[in-house]
């Protein structure tokens, strides 16, 4: 843990690239102005030709990068950060019946036994935030974040919960946060995706793929999901025979006609195609590079918990650092495993939190120093959190107690945080009753915290919009305000 309180000589070595980047100026402002005019196959375009060539914001932004981690399956923000000594007098009693009358839950039945906090909680940091010992290593991290302890969502089952925190709707067919994003101020690094996304856990979040695809946005907006081991993208390398000059050959004829399938029909899924064909080009000799950690000093490995070569939400953390530093707009990291009702499979919140805990403390911990000593916290927006909460009461299926230690879903209060990006440092945003059951203070919704996210880019919620099916759309569908209690 001491790593947490020095600055490796890698780091010095990085921000001795980020001295260079900021006091050339005027040659770096030179190459930004070639970028913008957009370039494909070497013959100028204008600018709307190039779907992902970056775009002024609306008003100047906090931060230009987001990097968002999702815990597929949601914590339990009472075990983590929501600290309630009065449930500990409640463990073991009837739920009172104001707490079940009128209300859904996804398995209770009949009166379950209320369950008190299974992590030992103490206050951390100048700001003397609440933390379990479930998060040793982020402890170290109290006075960088900003807590939101009343979220509320309308959706209580995994999918429809996933998909209406990443796309704004619980149904399939919009586009996700990321899409948005890069559909707003395209993407700085013209040679990788705007937006990707990583995952851990060893399955997919219950929304599948749709979480993180472009809806009705044209499909060059979508994410790009990359592998931590193997291939970082499927196929990024040619085929045997087959060199980089014949796949440029190659693409340009593809291109041309292409250019003029476009120049007659003017459908912007043309554009997507073109677009896509010269990044998977220049991907082929950037991604490799970029995705791998094993050139990392020992010193970052050691503060990250890394191993090389492994699918893990550890390695996600590192890669996500290095696609930011590496202009890449929106990164997603999905980890799967944080649905923890006290099931007959094991799912016990005092043995099973403690695994997950361990996999995502260190590293999530890493995440924000490492940015933090390269200067790229201040311009990294960082979120974590799941799709909703966790109840103050146990799980009871089929009337039935749960053989574990469990909580059901609970969709009336849970915690999120987030640091850097403009975000204020060492602060608590609204509060729970003394349960943890309704949000009394502060309450803010899922469209609140993606109003914010856009905001800190730099982007009106209520002005990035999409015309589809004859009205606008956006984000936040017809909701949704900026918390601008936690913006420095």
């Amino acid at each position: 843990m001491n790593l947490f309180h020095e600055v490796s000589e890698a780091n010095l070595q990085a921000i001795k690239r980020r001295h260079f980047l900021k006091q050339c100026t005027t040659g770096i402002g030179m190459m930004a102005l070639g970028s913008l005019t957009g370039c494909f196959n070497g013959k100028k375009e204008t600018l709307t030709d190039n779907p992902l060539a970056p775009k002024m914001p609306h008003f100047a932004p906090k931060a230009k990068n987001v990097i968002y981690m999702h815990m597929a399956g949601s914590p339990s923000q009472l075990e983590m950060f929501d600290y309630k000594p009065a449930l500990e007098k409640w463990h073991g009693k009837d739920c009172p019946e104001e707490f079940l009358k009128g209300k859904t839950f996804a398995f209770i039945r009949g009166v379950p036994k209320m369950l008190g906090p299974q992590g030992k909680f103490a206050q951390y940091g100048q700001s003397g935030a609440w933390m379990s010992d479930y998060v040793p290593f982020f402890h170290n991290m109290a006075d960088e974040v900003s807590f939101l302890k009343a979220m509320h969502t309308d959706q209580f089952n995994h999918a429809p919960a996933q998909l209406f925190m990443q796309t704004g709707s619980p149904r399939l067919g919009r586009p996700g946060m990321g899409a948005w994003a890069t559909y707003g101020l395209g993407s700085e690094n013209q040679n990788l995706p705007g937006y990707i996304v990583l995952t851990s856990g060893g399955k997919y979040p219950e929304g599948g793929k749709s979480i993180w695809g472009s809806g009705f946005l044209p499909s060059v907006y979508q994410g790009v999901q990359c592998r931590s081991n193997g291939e970082p993208v499927l196929y990024v390398n040619n085929p045997a025979g087959v060199s980089r000059d014949i796949r440029r050959e190659a693409i340009n004829t593809i291109n041309e006609i292409n250019q003029r399938q476009y120049e007659e029909f003017k459908d912007p899924e043309i554009l997507t195609r073109i677009s896509q064909y010269e990044l998977a080009f220049n991907m082929q000799m950037t991604v490799p590079e970029t995705m791998d950690i094993s050139k990392e000093p020992q010193k970052i490995h050691e503060l990250y918990g890394t191993t090389p070569g492994q699918t893990s939400f550890a390695n996600n953390c590192l890669l996500a650092r290095k696609l930011v530093e590496n202009g890449v707009r929106f990164v997603q990291l999905y980890d799967w495993g944080w649905d923890m009702h006290g099931s007959s499979r094991g799912e016990s919140i005092e043995i099973a939190l403690w695994e997950k805990c361990r996999q995502i403390d260190q590293a999530m911990s890493a995440l924000l120093l490492d940015l933090k000593q390269r200067g790229l916290l201040e311009e990294t927006l960082v979120v974590w959190g799941g799709e909703f909460g966790r109840t103050p009461m146990q799980e009871n299926r089929d009337n039935k107690p749960a053989p574990f230690l469990g909580r059901d879903h609970h969709v009336e209060a849970y915690t999120m945080w987030l640091a850097g990006g403009g975000i204020k440092k060492g602060f608590t945003h609204g509060e729970t009753d003394e349960i943890g059951y309704y949000g009394i203070k502060g309450k803010t919704h899922v469209h609140d915290l993606q109003a914010t996210i856009l905001n800190q880019l730099g982007l009106n919620h209520e002005k990035l919009t999409y015309d589809f099916q004859g009205r606008p759309f956006r984000l936040t569908d017809v909701g949704g305000k900026v918390i601008n209690e936690i913006i420095a």
